[in-house]
């Protein structure tokens, strides 16, 4: 396992492009397979998940092509080609949980696995989910965890219930695949639903493709039966929770980060990282094209719920490891469940480097406290490395272990963050 030195620097000066982001570029790839006929996907995110999912839908018999500018041209429909093959996911959960929906709906069945982690993961509830409305899905250790095997049955549809407590991916995949089922889909969501931003970011994915989601009972869903989508020409957004490193280091150092490419209207529920840095005494302004954030003397503390947007929490933890007192995060139980335990791992990290983390069931309590230098090992999670890097611009001697996991979602991260120090 090799290690990255951490450069630290005396000012943030910056003015990056944002990646294309992940989690819109996965759902347009699910949908444009859907389609009959010919989508075009501009800038999509092509890192080890997108490249894992494009993958796996090409094994299945979905002409997915190059083009220009790294554009990505899907001819949509069936997926007829690889009875019984075999898909590897590695840790890709998203892309897991949306292809356990999209192939149940055809006749042929298909396994879904991928690595160590990924047989950690709990997946039943939608496989459960998808049994219910008709078709075949099961966990093949009998454990509720992949590999799993979807395909078969009958596409039926109707109603369904699932917690919103684990997962808003099963949600999502299940909304996704709903234009497929013969009789639509209701679908009552159990408990507050986590992460709801992206269930929306799903939402509007598929009425971009012309298919129309209405509400259900309470907190639920609906997709009407007759419904198809149509293709489109999808330019993917700008990526919110990967900006949100580059506008922590500007928080941190402090210093000044211009990041294009966001749309401050976006339903990426990481675009709330803003009213967070305003809270922690940041200077951010908006503009059609550009984010701007300054930082201040000293970050204030805050204590923020981060049910509906956990991917921030790496974030938040490296600048309260700054701020002016102690700083409380909640609302994520389901961040064990990620890409590692990220409370557990998060507090490991930041008592590598000498501070003070406290985990509890749903997240974590820091206390500022003077840093020295370590080794943070991410356990493989592209998150927890690009945060502790943005933790060492200012604690000399931080060391991040893996620095290649970053791929999963910034595969030009070390690039732009390089180019922080001016």
């Amino acid at each position: 396992m090799s290690g990255r030195p951490i450069r630290t620097v005396r000012s943030v000066r910056a003015r990056l492009a944002a990646p294309p982001s992940k989690s819109v570029t996965q759902r347009a790839l699910v949908i444009a397979s859907l389609c009959h006929g010919r989508s075009r996907l501009r800038r999509p995110l092509l890192g080890d998940d997108g490249a894992l999912l494009r993958d796996a839908l090409t094994a299945c018999g979905i002409t997915i092509n190059a083009c220009a500018g790294n554009d990505l041209e899907i001819e949509g429909g069936e997926a007829a080609r690889g009875a019984g093959t075999a898909l590897p996911l590695g840790n890709a959960g998203t892309a897991i949980r949306f292809l356990a929906a999209r192939l149940a709906v055809e006749p042929d069945p298909r396994l879904l696995d991928g690595g160590p982690r990924m047989r950690q993961r709990p997946i039943e509830e939608l496989l459960s989910s998808l049994r219910a409305l008709g078709m075949e899905a099961e966990a093949v250790r009998g454990n509720g965890c992949p590999p799993i095997r979807v395909g078969g049955g009958r596409a039926r549809g109707g109603t369904v219930s699932l917690s919103g407590a684990r997962s808003s991916q099963f949600v999502s995949a299940l909304l996704m695949a709903a234009p497929r089922f013969e009789s639509g889909a209701e679908i009552a969501v159990e408990d507050a639903l986590v992460s709801r931003p992206y269930v929306d970011l799903t939402v509007a994915m598929m009425r971009r493709f012309g298919v129309d989601v209405g509400r259900g009972p309470g907190t639920g869903f609906t997709v009407r039966a007759g419904q198809s989508y149509r293709p489109a020409d999808v330019t993917i957004e700008g990526d919110w929770s990967s900006a949100s490193y580059l506008f922590a280091a500007a928080a941190i150092v402090p210093g000044r980060v211009e990041v294009t490419g966001l749309d401050p209207a976006s339903p990426q529920g990481d675009a709330g990282i803003l009213e967070i840095l305003r809270s922690m005494g940041c200077r951010v302004e908006t503009g059609p094209h550009v984010v701007v954030v300054e930082g201040p003397e000293r970050l204030r503390a805050v204590d923020t719920n981060l049910r509906d947007r956990p991917d921030l929490v790496p974030t938040v933890a490296v600048m309260a490891l700054h701020a002016d007192g102690p700083c409380r995060i909640s609302g994520v139980p389901h961040l064990k469940l990620k890409e590692s335990d990220r409370i557990e791992a998060l507090a490991a990290g930041i008592a590598a480097l000498g501070g003070d983390a406290e985990t509890a069931p749903d997240g974590l309590l820091i206390r500022p406290r003077a840093l020295r230098g370590g080794v943070v090992d991410p356990r493989g999670d592209h998150r927890m490395a690009m945060a502790f890097a943005v933790a060492g611009l200012r604690t000399p001697g931080v060391i991040v272990s893996d620095p290649g996991c970053v791929t999963k979602s910034y595969p030009g991260f070390w690039e732009d963050f390089e180019r922080l120090g001016g």
